[in-house]
């Protein structure tokens, strides 16, 4: 039986109490915010470089397969504790562990290095799981040292995926939100807001202060909401949702088949190498592998093949099903921002706005977040256009199933009632 509260004003030790838990978690969530957004901006600027650099030798994506067994190699020999990814850290978080039993700091270099290789080579991999683990995995070093039990141990993991998911994006609200929303469908527990909402704005500033700074997408258009307007980006969002769930089911189905037919981990995303790069070589372009940034720029300000989106989310499916590293969420955005753009030849409302729409849907149904993708979506693109997302989040995240891209995350509640 749940204890009742009392609505008036709080008792002087409920206040010291709340102070006692500040000064406790404030200097803590600082140095999570501090070593998050520290390597969040060393990956943001290797991706750069390795961005570049592929595409002024695309001849590299030839090696792409060599690369993904060393990748393998890699994970097989010195990692094996860590291939886990997100899916570990999740799972370390709903078990409360023994706070003596730390995620190992090698996850940090491994993933770190996996996903600059991954990128540099042409395979098609975000940057939200790199940031996530290594938040995650640099925040739980400092169990220890502060003492922690399991319950703060878990808020500790928690506020290290707000601060690697809120510094990578440049989006410190909805990176909050996400470390708290990520963890379980339909239920949400407030106990760790405050060293979530600490370390993902201050990651976010060190990021900054290092120099490194976001790609800005606008949506250029927006209408005044209006009925019309409501139903389009209530329909707009259903499609989202479907195009989210059949990408968590192409990846999963992915991994199955190269787990049943490739025995040895290692040589799996050599295999994956070797059919991106052969699509890469047939379709005679690099656009829909790495991070895809320039796309995705294109979808706010220009009409694209109506095809992008179903491309990407192959070449992405393919890439992480074979065990390359990186993440699947700046992937969503591409599919995300290339689908809306296309719906722009269907539904009545501009294309800048479908884009930013399916930027923030599509990966609010595949991640089961709409809520941080909602805010989100008005970090980057403003209220107005939020509006507009947020209405397509809620629906995407009905449309797409009750399994996401992480497997780790648990079910509370259905998504909706039965009638």
């Amino acid at each position: 039986m749940s204890k009742k509260v009392s609505a008036t004003v709080p008792a002087p030790a409920e206040i010291l109490s709340a102070l006692r838990y500040l000064l406790r978690w404030i200097p803590i969530a600082a140095l999570v915010g501090l070593l998050g957004g520290t390597a969040s901006a060393m990956l943001l600027v290797s991706l750069d470089w390795a961005t570049a650099t592929r595409e002024a030798h695309k001849g590299m994506i030839l090696f792409l397969p060599f690369v993904g067994i060393f990748v393998g190699l890699l994970y097989e020999y010195l990692g094996p504790t860590v291939d886990g990814g997100n899916n570990l850290i999740l799972d370390q978080i709903h078990a409360e562990a023994d706070s003596q039993h730390k995620v190992p700091f090698r996850m940090t270099p491994l993933i770190l290095l996996a996903t600059f290789l991954s990128h540099l080579f042409g395979a098609s991999v975000g940057r939200e799981g790199t940031a996530v683990q290594m938040g995650a995995s640099l925040a739980d070093q400092l169990t220890r040292p502060f003492r922690l039990d399991s319950r703060g141990r878990r808020v500790l993991l928690m506020a290290g995926i707000s601060a690697g998911f809120g510094s990578v994006f440049g989006t410190p609200l909805a990176g909050a939100i996400f470390g708290i929303e990520v963890l379980t469908l339909g239920s949400i527990n407030l106990e760790a807001i405050a060293p979530c909402f600490l370390a993902a704005f201050l990651g976010d500033l060190v990021t900054r202060a290092w120099g490194v700074h976001h790609v800005l997408y606008r949506v250029t258009d927006v209408p005044h909401i209006d009925l019309a307007g409501l139903a389009c980006s209530a329909l707009a969002g259903a499609i989202f949702g479907l195009v989210a769930l059949t990408f968590a089911r192409t990846m999963h189905a992915v991994s199955e088949v190269f787990k049943g037919t490739v025995t040895w981990q290692p040589l799996r995303p050599f295999v994956g190498g070797v059919v991106v790069a052969g699509g890469v070589i047939a379709m005679g372009t690099t656009k829909y592998v790495g991070i895809g940034g320039n796309t995705i720029s294109a979808a706010f300000n220009s009409n694209l093949p109506p095809y992008d989106w179903a491309v990407k989310l192959l070449f992405t499916g393919l890439s992480l099903g074979s065990g390359f590293k990186g993440g699947e969420v700046t992937p969503l955005f591409f599919i995300g921002a290339t689908l809306g753009n296309s719906l722009a030849h269907f539904l009545p409302l501009p294309s800048s706005l479908l884009a930013g729409m399916g930027f923030a849907a599509v990966f609010a149904g595949a991640s089961n977040t709409p809520i941080a993708s909602s805010l989100m979506a008005m970090e980057l693109f403003g209220a107005e256009a939020g509006t507009y997302a947020a209405i397509a989040c809620v629906f995407s995240y009905l449309f797409s199933g009750h399994s996401g891209i992480y497997h780790s995350q648990r079910i509370a509640s259905k998504k909706y009632l039965d009638t």
